[in-house]
């Protein structure tokens, strides 16, 4: 499958783009781990162009993490036309524009997924992007807004007409936020609709090989993005293609394993953004890379309120000592 020129493969697996979650540190492993292509964490448009020093530190990115997509996103067609500009500037592989975030704090400044709510701005963004940048131009958004306004097929199509070269789609409502089922309905009438002629990416729920190869196979998709399954689980990647390629499912690493690739992405996101700002975001992941081992219980809390490496350090050689005979 490809988007514009760049070719991700057969069934393709992309990292969404997640607050705090999809640092530079967590993308290099994910892409380590099988990903086969990652996006930044989404980019306020009014930050970028105030010089916001967090927003122009998400343009960064290593090489090993392409194909990238750098998202932005914002409310004003202009602001995101310089946005655009700025964010061409790092040179992503494309740019891709955020109309599904369901949080609070974007939608009530007119961003995100409140988009959804009004659609002929979202097409003039959409286009002020596309004519901005000589990157292609994605775009990641929601079912609608709320129940009653499931538009996705009419939206899909009239920001095709606007440039875009592929839509990913995840599949709830801004009124669920993340409640209840992700439903894959829509998402494939978009694929299935014979006026798309650009790739439809699924995203939503995917959190093993068994529902990857489902939503592929039922919905036809082109490519699945996965985001909270991914958070301390950089091998589903790997793991979803050996089930896709083989039919077999490959049972989480062992601890040392797991140890040695916290530490490393640890390790990495201090290097990243220093360290207290590293340690209190990896407190995500940790649930994650410690899943299943009923151990980690007994350390589970010191490890969420430890703000000293050299201690969290002494706290992994405790788990593995806890757990070698």
């Amino acid at each position: 499958m490809k988007i514009a020129h760049v070719d991700l493969g057969e069934k393709p697996l992309l990292l969404a783009p997640l607050e705090d979650v999809t640092d530079s540190a967590f993308r290099l492993l994910c892409r380590k781990f099988g990903a086969d292509m990652v996006v930044t964490e989404f980019i306020s448009s009014e930050g970028l162009i105030r010089e916001a020093e967090k927003s122009h530190h998400k343009l960064l990115f290593n090489e090993a993490e392409r194909p990238i997509a750098i998202q932005i996103f914002g409310h004003d067609p202009e602001s995101m036309r310089q946005a655009t500009i700025m964010a061409e500037s790092a040179n992503p592989d494309f740019i891709d524009i955020n109309f599904g975030c369901p949080v609070r704090k974007v939608t009530m400044k007119g961003g995100g997924a409140d988009l959804l709510r009004d659609v002929p701005r979202m097409v003039a963004i959409t286009k002020s992007v596309a004519g901005a940048t000589r990157l292609p131009v994605t775009v990641k958004t929601r079912l609608g807004w709320d129940e009653g306004s499931k538009n996705i097929v009419d939206i899909a199509e009239r920001l095709q007409d606007c440039g875009i070269v592929a839509i990913t789609i995840h599949g709830r409502t801004r009124a669920q936020l993340y409640k209840g089922l992700a439903d894959w309905t829509l998402i494939g009438e978009v694929k299935n609709n014979p006026a798309m002629h650009i790739p439809v990416i699924g995203n939503g729920d995917v959190d093993s090989p068994e529902k990857a190869k489902k939503m592929f196979d039922t919905y036809g998709v082109d490519a699945v993005m996965i985001g909270r399954a991914a958070i301390g689980n950089p091998w589903l990647f790997g793991h979803i293609k050996n089930y896709l390629n083989t039919g077999i499912n490959v049972p989480l690493p062992g601890l040392e394993e797991r140890v040695r690739v916290c530490r490393e992405h640890l390790y990495n996101a201090v290097k990243l953004k220093g360290e207290r700002r590293a340690i209190l975001e990896m407190r995500k992941h940790y649930s994650g890379y410690f899943r299943a081992i009923p151990y980690f219980k007994k350390v589970r809390l010191k490890i969420l309120t430890c703000n000293n490496l050299e201690e969290l350090d002494s706290i992994f050689e405790r788990i593995l000592h806890t757990a070698r005979p």
